[in-house]
């Protein structure tokens, strides 16, 4: 007989699992490679799609800037106007009350004027009045000195006129009464 058995060999323990392991990772290779491909079919739909979604969202956010720029510019120019239709306002404000201010200090400056006017007149009419009561004053004792005077003066030369009378008289008698003592000695 031979030496060969007719049968097939029975497998060890560790080599079994070394056929299931294989078989494993062969259906598991198989697995993967399917998996890839679905992924990668995938992958490029969606890249597709991004593509055609993002073209589109280039196209509205390109459409959106435009719509915003128009609205900026145009809240720009809405701001401009406000800003100068403001501006000219108040400087149309600001020139009446320029003027209003120039009025009242020009109404002001003229009744100051008037006020002092009237108050130099007065100051005048009363210095005048002064004047003429002191120059009045003045010729009334110029007259009462004058007269003062006068009747001093008569009085001094009827005083005196009397002293030269009394004088004379006693002179008179003063020399006459010798000669008549020596007129009678005699």
């Amino acid at each position: 007989m031979s030496t060969e058995k007719t049968q097939p060999e029975e497998k060890g323990f560790f080599e079994r699992i070394k056929d299931t392991i294989e078989e494993f990772w062969e259906g598991t290779k198989d697995t993967a490679e399917d998996i890839k491909d679905k992924a990668e079919d995938k992958f490029e739909d969606i890249k597709e799609t991004v593509t055609a979604k993002k073209a589109t969202a280039t196209k509205k956010a390109a459409a959106s800037k435009r719509k915003v720029a128009k609205k900026a510019s145009e809240a720009k120019e809405a701001v401009a106007e406000k800003v100068s239709a403001t501006t000219a306002k108040a400087k149309k404000e600001t020139a009446e009350v320029k003027a209003k201010a120039a009025t009242k200090a020009k109404a002001v400056t003229a009744e100051a004027n008037e006020k002092a006017a009237d108050i130099k007149a007065k100051a005048d009419d009363k210095a005048k009045t002064i004047n003429a009561k002191a120059k009045t004053t003045v010729a009334e004792a110029k007259k009462s000195a004058t007269a003062a005077k006068e009747s001093v003066s008569a009085k001094a030369k009827a005083v005196g006129t009397a002293a030269k009378t009394g004088a004379t008289a006693v002179k008179n008698a003063a020399t006459t009464t010798p000669r008549k003592k020596a007129v009678a000695k005699a």
